[in-house]
């Protein structure tokens, strides 16, 4: 059996940066990471003012990966629009790109990183990773990143009841009157149960992420593309944009998140990273700058009090986040309400003001 002083469990922005950060402060972690390459997932996209500061302090310049500036919100609900400019810098960036770069950057650090790393259970009283080939890693602390995703061993209090919310993704390839609509914009549908978002990445590709209830999925016979057909007429121009692209990838999805939760309590030797220390509703939050932000956090507490700094970590994380959070999912409930989201809409028309309002107190911050 092997013993690591630190080991985090996923190789997303959160344990990248995480990685980064001990590895930086001269402890030499460990992380496993279940994929083998690079590649795009469900969550991400879209990077606010603080993600970007955070990555900045990384090492990471988004805009040497070519990330696509976004200067305005759009907001969609039925024939109604409202538009206005963001009170902070934004971009668009694909996670394939934006995870390489950080594990690249956590390898340059002195990290060490293996891929292929399946993870079957967690023992957290231990320290101890089970994996799929039979063997185990225990350590002094472990840094959780999973993200939506739980270990067997140490799930999250189940906070999801009756109709549960799903998270999709497509990349499509817009043709030149939808890149052009989308430049320089992120567009955001409100429908009955769900919004999508819409933004243009460094690859030339449009980013489609919706959050959706799982019945609505099911009456579309649980195929995404027909979802978006029957939501026509609730969100037209969501499926004009759909009909627009030039041809789309494959669809990938999570099931069951839990928006709104957040990690009150923590363990000696243990710290939650990214989603698995808050989830953050994406209409109006930023999922990555959560993942940046509670890494930064957990790092300086291991660097100064060691692995017994996980619980004071996790409440100070959690009272961090508890406003960004709560507001998110505020607005995320009404914008999934439609006789709310209509009026909503129209008031954020005449009154541009209330989205950068809206926008600013769902950031975590960079500090």
């Amino acid at each position: 059996m092997r013993r690591e002083a630190a080991l985090i469990a996923g190789g997303g922005p959160a344990g990248a940066a995480a990685a980064i950060l001990l590895a930086r402060g001269g402890t030499r972690p460990l992380l496993l990471e279940r994929s083998r390459d690079a590649q795009d997932v469900v969550c991400g996209g879209f990077l606010g003012v603080d993600a970007i500061t955070l990555l900045a302090g990384l090492g990471i310049g988004v805009e040497a990966l070519g990330a696509r500036p976004i200067r305005r919100a759009r907001l969609v609900a039925g024939q109604r629009v409202a538009e206005a400019g963001l009170p902070f810098p934004a971009a668009g960036l694909s996670r394939r790109t934006l995870d390489a770069a950080l594990l690249a950057r956590a390898a340059e650090q002195g990290a060490r990183i293996e891929r292929g790393v399946a993870i079957r259970r967690i023992e957290p009283a231990a320290r101890r990773l089970h994996l799929a080939d039979a063997t185990a890693v225990t350590a002094d602390a472990l840094f959780l990143a999973t993200g939506k995703h739980d270990l067997r061993g140490l799930a999250r209090p189940e906070s999801v009841v009756g109709d549960p919310a799903l998270g999709l993704r497509v990349r499509l390839d817009p043709s030149p009157a939808f890149a052009a609509a989308l430049a320089g914009v992120i567009e955001l549908h409100l429908f009955r149960h769900g919004y999508a978002g819409l933004l243009l990445q460094e690859d030339g590709g449009a980013n489609l992420c919706l959050s959706v209830a799982q019945s609505r999925l099911k009456a579309a016979g649980g195929q995404p593309a027909r979802l978006i057909e029957t939501l026509a007429r609730e969100a037209p121009l969501l499926a004009e944009r759909f009909g627009m692209a030039r041809s789309s990838g494959p669809w990938s999805s999570v099931a069951r998140v839990p928006y709104g939760w957040r990690a009150r309590q923590g363990e000696p030797g243990l710290f939650r990273l990214g989603d698995q220390s808050a989830v953050i509703a994406s209409l109006a939050g930023d999922g990555i700058a959560i993942a940046l932000a509670s890494a930064t956090g957990a790092a300086r507490r291991f660097l100064d009090g060691g692995a017994d700094a996980g619980p004071a970590f996790q409440r100070e994380f959690a009272r961090h986040a508890r406003r960004p959070v709560e507001v998110a999912n505020l607005l995320r409930q009404a914008g999934e309400t439609p006789w709310i989201a209509g009026p909503m809409i129209g008031l954020f028309a005449h009154m541009p003001g209330l989205v950068r309002r809206a926008a600013a107190l769902t950031r975590i911050g960079a500090g």
